[in-house]
């Protein structure tokens, strides 16, 4: 694996979208979205079922080269398909390191929720203890994750 690059920041409450149930969706988004991007080659199974939303302002990140990107996900009927990228990551929490995956609903395809460019959505196992508030570093690949 190449140099990862580190970044802190914050865990923030989301919309409850990806965890659910929220007020759009009575369901949560993982629970339909997970079997399909099995489907394409990426099992979630093992991860949390919901989504770490790390606040990295100042900083904002843009994704170069993503390990996957599945195009025209038809995961609900409530709007049209999504793409959807994914590129390796660690989440640092209280020392101990933890696997996972920047989750990155393209904003292009996804319109009901904005998407902040200074909040990574990461799906990484779970992480014991870890609350609203809490100090975290991600670490990305450079390669595949810009972040300014």
């Amino acid at each position: 694996m190449t140099d990862w690059l580190l970044v802190h920041g914050r865990i923030a409450q989301g919309y409850r979208v990806a965890s659910g149930p929220s007020t759009d969706y009575p369901y949560g988004a993982l629970d339909r979205q997970r079997p399909l991007f099995a489907a394409r080659g990426l099992d979630l199974s093992r991860y949390f079922n919901g989504t770490l939303n790390v606040d990295i302002r100042p900083h904002t990140f843009r994704l170069l080269k993503p390990q996957y990107t599945f195009y025209n996900v038809e995961w609900t009927d409530l709007h049209p398909p999504e793409h959807f990228s994914f590129s390796r990551c660690v989440v640092r929490y209280a020392g101990s390191d933890y696997d996972g995956w920047v989750y990155y609903p393209h904003p292009e395809t996804k319109i009901r929720n904005f998407q902040n460019p200074s909040l990574l959505e990461v799906i990484a196992l779970p992480i014991p203890g870890l609350t609203y508030g809490d100090e975290v570093d991600v670490l990305v690949n450079p390669a595949e994750i810009e972040i300014s």
